[in-house]
């Protein structure tokens, strides 16, 4: 090897090829659970999965299955089925591969495990509701709804209550579905592993903090998917211990993610997942490093309402008071907060059209943002999914823009 492919080498990240083992096992026994005699539920990113975990039950994301078919550039053709079936292309690139991938078994992985029940919280957005009524009436199986009240300022005390009550109605649902009665000593253990997972995969997005940084929010991005689809298990645990350990060990040894670091930004709403790659080689031909993201931390902003010693009571909260479910107001002081945290010299926001809670408020946000800090703001149009609305050459006079600015902002 020459000395640019030992570097090379050296930048890779070893804990990705544990990481889709554990993947490809998750996805096999999903797809055998009913030779195996488990139940599966497909749930909602934003949703409470740990009763799920506490229950046996298997946890299959559709969100997550729609970002792995983004990824693939699988998402044009499954949307126009979708619109074909008779759905609006304003609907979100998530809900129509979904709907149109459950009619074909189609995708990267083939479909996803047929479900025996859906289990959907609406604290990332309204679309949610009928996609998943859509998706019950189509496998004939139940539904059950968790409703969080919009967070504008605050969580009220009876917000925490209505929130609660439903939390026991979803496991009775769960005891009816399962056929057996709820282990609550188990639900105890599955909140710590979830508690212990959330916190440990704060700190490995923390350690981007340090210059240069050891990964980038698209690293960020790809190992994610655990503290989703796994969250409350040892495994995810297991998995962020060892991915923590190897980021602190690229720190001591001075690895940084991106050539000469010399710009540090932070992302805002979801990857476009069919252009991670462009874009990242992109940042990084500048120089720029995106260091943190609003999107992968919000698996672990409500740490703070959270209590490994009462998680059942502590999740009402918890699950209300997420990113994507809180005012506008409280969101600039989080980008803010993430700016001064991470050392944020400049801040990216895509503004995706399948995802309006995430983008409706941003040029809100930049204004408060650069108002408070001064820091300049890029704003990309694109889709999380859908690859007809990405305009490449666009996009790229843009970005070539703002570092032209960001450059000039340094020197002067």
């Amino acid at each position: 090897m020459n000395a640019r492919t030992d570097e090379k080498e050296r930048k890779k990240i070893k804990a990705v090829k544990k990481m889709k083992e554990i993947m490809t096992f998750y996805y096999i026994d999903a797809k055998t659970a009913s030779e195996t005699g488990k139940k599966v539920a497909w749930i909602t990113s934003g949703g409470p999965v740990e009763p799920l975990i506490a229950m046996d039950v298997i946890p299959v994301y559709p969100e997550n299955h729609g970002a792995m078919i983004g990824a693939a550039k699988m998402g044009v053709e499954l949307c126009e089925k979708a619109e074909a079936m008779g759905y609006s292309g304003d609907l979100c690139s998530y809900a129509r591969s979904d709907i149109a991938c459950a009619t074909v078994n189609g995708g990267p992985i083939g479909g996803l495990p047929r479900p025996d029940m859906l289990v959907c919280c609406n604290n990332i957005c309204g679309t949610v509701l009928k996609w998943y009524e859509i998706q019950a009436r189509y496998f004939n199986c139940p539904l059950f709804i968790l409703d969080t009240p919009f967070c504008h300022t605050s969580f009220s005390a009876e917000a925490k209550r209505y929130v609660r009550r439903q939390i026991d109605e979803y496991i009775t649902f769960l005891e009816d579905v399962c056929k057996k009665p709820f282990d609550r000593d188990r639900m105890a253990e599955v909140g710590r592993l979830s508690i212990e997972g959330q916190r440990l995969w704060q700190a490995v997005l923390d350690t981007t903090i340090n210059r240069p940084a050891p990964m980038t929010a698209f690293d960020a991005f790809f190992h994610l998917a655990l503290i989703v689809t796994l969250r409350g298990t040892q495994q995810a645990v297991d998995y962020y211990r060892l991915l923590l350990d190897e980021m602190n060990e690229r720190v001591r040894e001075g690895v940084g993610a991106v050539d000469e670091e010399k710009y540090r930004l932070l992302w805002d709403n979801l990857p476009i997942w069919y252009r991670t790659k462009w874009l990242s080689d992109k940042f990084a031909a500048h120089g720029a490093c995106l260091v943190a993201d609003t999107y992968t931390s919000a698996w672990c902003s409500s740490l703070k309402y959270m209590n490994e010693d009462d998680f059942l009571e502590s999740m009402a909260e918890g699950y209300t008071r997420i990113y994507l479910n809180i005012g506008v107001d409280e969101m600039a002081r989080t980008v803010i907060a993430m700016i001064d945290k991470y050392g944020a010299d400049g801040l990216v926001m895509h503004s995706n059209r399948s995802c309006k809670p995430y983008s409706l408020g941003q040029y809100d946000i930049r204004s408060i943002v650069e108002r408070e800090r001064g820091v300049p703001t890029l704003i990309i149009e694109a889709d999380m999914c859908d690859e007809r609305n990405f305009a490449e050459a666009q996009i790229e006079g843009r970005i070539d823009a703002f570092m032209e600015m960001m450059a000039a902002k340094g020197s002067a």
